[in-house]
């Protein structure tokens, strides 16, 4: 998709406006003749400015302006940043449906109360919308369609446009790798695509592979990789454009690139799914490439330990006992407990050799979120008030939801091992999630630290919300929470 910014509306094939709810005015629609403007307010009395309901206009006359969409934005007290995204998606997603090349969205001044307010949102909405996941298919979706935002003349309109698009391509870009199957997608793969990301936007990238891993003490990636022929990575990435001596923010993210369960196998059903166990990892991809694009004057370390978690001959086995990098042992009960002990890993590193002001970790890591908080909503633990105050106050602007769940030293207890210094499973299915955050926090040491789990709305399952900004597939998750975060710092 092509974004234009116009002052005013010129020659389109679709020009779009926003509808309150039990309104008969239309911000910024110009005048059409007697047929038209009666054709407009039937269709106002039709859909009466309903969250989400659409309604295409004809023109008749020689107007330079070939159809018009009146798009429902619901009552003016109800408008979200999330509510424009979504219509704006559904707007895009219907200029293709109409096999439009080009269409024009109206910005009410009025959305809310900052001048250029909405721009944003429509993008991301109209871009992230149209996204489809057609790599594989033999009819692709291949036309440009272009987006031409017409707005009240604003100062830094351009720049909040052109974030707006950063942002959204990061998201994307996110999605399009999560959503690769995993005899296309390897600890490699990942590798390489961190490689072309960093060399084109002037990062430093370094991969660890599994000769160094085993060298260096790397136990639980190379635990978890050996029962693969594709071997584990540990990709480090480094943007630095903050001062020479500030410390940086490390992004940490899971890549599984496929998860069988390993010994501890998993049934069949849906097991196809465990190619978006790799969604972490995708999240640091997205953010980095966007924090690069949008030159952000901070440094962040995006490091992400990645495996393909397979049964073999070589295989790591329940009851084995493995020493993590920072020293500590891990009983191992179950082998599909894996992504705490490459995260443990990762996360050890990344403290100790970056010293960094806090760290951030994503992860499609326990089932038991699912159960706790469904598919909408990520579950967040940490060992600091601020970063999560901070983590909050982002995820209420981009609408990518958290809920914090505790970490005390009861759930600290659940993973004490009789043999090691800890067990890679609690007791049962008593806080799943908590408990695995608990191995996590032993790798911290004393950085501010926050875990995201995502796994349950990493990709769309059954239960997720329909957003029209994300199609089936891969969500992208996580890119927006972060970037919001990294620009309000």
């Amino acid at each position: 998709m092509k974004i234009r910014i116009e002052h005013s509306t010129k020659k389109t094939e679709l020009l779009c406006a926003f509808t309150l709810e039990n309104s008969n005015k239309i911000t910024g629609l110009p005048k059409f003749d007697a047929n038209t403007a009666l054709s407009i307010n039937q269709s106002l009395k039709d859909t009466n400015g309903k969250l989400g309901k659409l309604s295409v206009i004809h023109t008749s006359g020689k107007k330079p302006i070939k159809r018009i969409l009146l798009a429902g934005i619901g009552k003016k007290e109800e408008i979200t940043k999330d509510t424009i995204r979504a219509v704006s998606g559904k707007i895009a997603q219907k200029a293709r449906e109409l096999k439009m090349k080009e269409f024009s969205i109206i910005v009410p001044p009025s959305f809310v109360s900052e001048p250029d307010s909405g721009v944003a949102q429509i993008i991301e909405g109209a871009k992230m919308s149209l996204y489809r996941f057609d790599k594989f298919k033999s009819e692709k979706s291949d036309v440009v369609i272009t987006l031409t935002i017409i707005v009240s003349k604003s100062s830094n309109i351009l720049e909040s446009a052109k974030k707006a698009e950063v942002i959204a391509d990061g998201a994307i870009f996110t999605k399009s790798v999560a959503n690769l199957p995993p005899n296309e997608c390897t600890p490699t793969t990942l590798a390489n695509f961190a490689k072309s990301i960093s060399k084109n936007n002037k990062m430093k990238c370094k991969i660890i592979s599994q000769p160094e891993l085993r060298k260096q003490g790397f136990g639980g990636i190379s635990a978890v990789g050996k029962g693969s022929k594709n071997e584990p990575k540990l990709i480090v990435m480094e943007h630095s454009r903050g001062r020479k001596n500030e410390k940086p923010i490390v992004l940490v993210g899971k890549a599984v690139t496929f998860d069988t369960g390993g010994i501890s196998l998993k049934p069949g059903a849906a097991m196809d799914e465990m190619k978006f166990d790799k969604c972490g990892g995708c999240t640091v991809l997205g953010i980095m490439k966007s924090v690069s694009e949008l030159k952000l004057p901070i440094n962040v370390i995006g490091i992400i330990p990645s495996v393909e978690n397979m049964p073999s001959g070589e295989s790591y086995r329940p009851g084995d006992i493995i020493k993590l990098y920072n020293g500590k042992t891990a009983e191992i009960l179950n082998t599909d407990a894996e992504g705490r002990l490459i995260l443990a890993d990762a996360l050890a590193y990344g403290e100790k050799k970056y010293s960094p002001k806090a760290i951030i970790d994503f992860a499609t890591l326990t089932g038991a979120c699912i159960v706790a908080l469904g598919t909408n909503v990520a579950a967040i633990t940490s060992n600091d008030e601020k970063l999560t105050r901070k983590i909050n106050e982002a995820s209420k602007r981009t609408t990518e939801e958290v809920w914090e769940l505790p970490l005390n030293q009861d759930y600290m207890d659940m993973i004490k091992s009789d043999v090691a210094d800890m067990k890679n499973v609690g007791i049962g299915r008593a806080a799943g999630t908590i408990t695995a955050a608990a191995f996590l926090k032993n790798a911290i040491e004393t950085t501010p630290w926050i875990h995201v789990d995502i796994a349950g709305v990493a990709w769309t399952q059954a239960s997720t919300k329909e957003k029209s900004y994300n199609p089936k597939g891969a969500t992208g998750f996580g890119v927006r929470l972060i970037l919001d975060y990294l620009q309000n710092m």
